[in-house]
């Protein structure tokens, strides 16, 4: 393991850490990803990546939580992210922090999206205090779905995305809760 990286917390398997300039071109290559983007209106340009990874960094200084980079602590393999965000679209149930993951398309089906999920919420809950996380996904993202369940969290609604009214695929989402 690279012991040059900060952990902000661990799960059996994964190193969670705030994004570092390194990232950037890893992250690039999991945006432009087909597959990892079918649930997304579009891939993620270089540009948009950054933008992204930015808006990470400063949400974690200002709040110690991000979508946070996430690493395979074994090989010491960076594999996407895993982690929570504010979301602030109009709806019901926003403002919220929202829990959310991508992952390399090598890297699924391994359990790292359920795994990271669960430490997520664990340090959310008990490091930082916050009584409710939501998570949100178009109604055809079944895998996402399947995940939230696996995480404890149960379904509130399906709702219109206001972002994504345009886009006949993704409008309609779930929204799953869970409480503590």
């Amino acid at each position: 393991m690279n012991s040059s990286k900060n952990y902000i917390f661990t799960s059996e398997r994964l190193g969670f850490r705030n994004w570092i300039e390194s990232d950037i071109g890893k992250m690039v290559i999991i945006n432009q990803n087909p597959n990892v983007m079918e649930f997304f209106p579009s891939i993620l340009s270089l540009e948009e990546t950054k933008n992204f990874i930015e808006r990470m960094q400063e949400q974690f200084v200002a709040n110690k939580y991000c979508y946070f980079a996430v690493d395979v602590l074994e090989s010491d393999t960076f594999i996407g992210f895993i982690g929570l965000s504010d979301k602030d679209f109009e709806s019901d149930f926003t403002p919220c922090v929202d829990i959310g993951w991508r992952l390399s398309e090598n890297h699924w089906y391994k359990g790292y999206a359920t795994e990271g999920a669960k430490a997520c919420l664990n340090y959310e809950f008990n490091q930082l205090g916050i009584k409710e996380i939501v998570a949100i996904a178009p109604k055809i993202n079944i895998k996402s779905e399947e995940v939230m369940k696996k995480i404890g969290m149960q379904k509130l609604e399906n709702f219109d995305h206001p972002l994504l009214l345009n886009d006949n695929r993704l409008r309609e989402c779930v929204c799953y809760s869970i409480t503590f």
